[in-house]
């Protein structure tokens, strides 16, 4: 059988930096082992697979260990791929997904998505988590899937060198790190050993945890963001009550045939 794969960058417009996701057009969902071990074989953070449904598609996600509830930058590049390869001609597209009815609206430039708000509960850090991260966090917060812990300065945020198997224990998908930027309204760092991806690129879900503890922060309801990995992204995020809209860019690597 042969599958159609795609690789862009998300969060940039430029190659080789912001985070690679993998897409893969279906006509109907192949075996769970399969699209997992295709997921496994790509490596990457993230490996999309979409079907049509009527107008609209499901989409689901997986990295290289699990199939995960909600992924951004996949998200992205699905629209990206739909709309500059696929010759999808509204300005629209929406996506069905284990975290209910997403859309991606394109404008100009930016992909623009519409995700559900996270909801977050203040929280004792885990003894593992503290360890881990070395670090003395101003506030701990946990979401539905993550923790957030937040940092006094960007500088502490990229000197951050978590040990990864002391994170392994910290029950959850996996910490976020945030503080405020310098050039931007707030920064990031994410880590997800549990999903088999000790650091994130960029990762879009995390931002619908960090944008309403932002709002909040910065009295503010349209921010600028960029997550600080070594391969770096940039993204706007708006908070819209129950829903956060996050904006950013996405530009092809490859084309290419999977046989399985």
């Amino acid at each position: 059988m042969e599958i159609t794969l795609y690789q862009a960058d998300a969060f940039t417009n430029e190659r080789f930096r912001g985070n690679p996701a993998a897409v893969c057009p279906l006509k109907q969902w192949l075996p769970d082992a399969t699209l997992q071990a295709i997921a496994a074989e790509n490596n990457l953070s993230e490996t999309a697979f979409f079907i049509p449904k009527g107008q609209d598609y499901q989409l689901r996600w997986f990295t290289p260990a699990i199939e995960v509830d909600l992924c951004g930058h996949a998200t992205l590049a699905t629209a990206h791929i739909l709309f500059q390869h696929l010759g999808y001609r509204g300005n629209s597209i929406n996506f069905h997904s284990r975290s209910g009815l997403l859309s991606v609206a394109r404008e100009k430039e930016h992909y623009i998505m519409d995700f559900p708000t996270d909801i977050l509960e203040p929280a004792l850090a885990p003894r593992p988590l503290l360890e881990a991260l070395q670090a003395d966090p101003v506030e701990v917060f946990l979401g539905r899937e993550d923790f957030l812990v937040v940092l006094e300065s960007q500088e502490q945020v990229a000197q951050l060198r978590p040990d990864f198997r002391l994170l392994r224990q910290v029950k959850g998908r996996g910490v976020i790190v945030t503080a405020p930027g310098k050039e931007v309204d707030f920064v990031s760092r994410c880590f997800f050993p549990n999903a088999g991806i000790d650091e994130d690129p960029v990762t879009g879900s995390a931002h619908t945890t960090m944008t309403p503890y932002w709002a909040e922060r910065l009295s503010k309801q349209e921010m600028s963001a960029r997550q600080i990995s070594a391969r770096g992204g940039d993204l706007k995020c708006t908070m819209l009550g129950e829903r956060v809209a996050i904006a950013g860019q996405a530009i092809t690597y490859l084309e290419g045939k999977i046989w399985t």
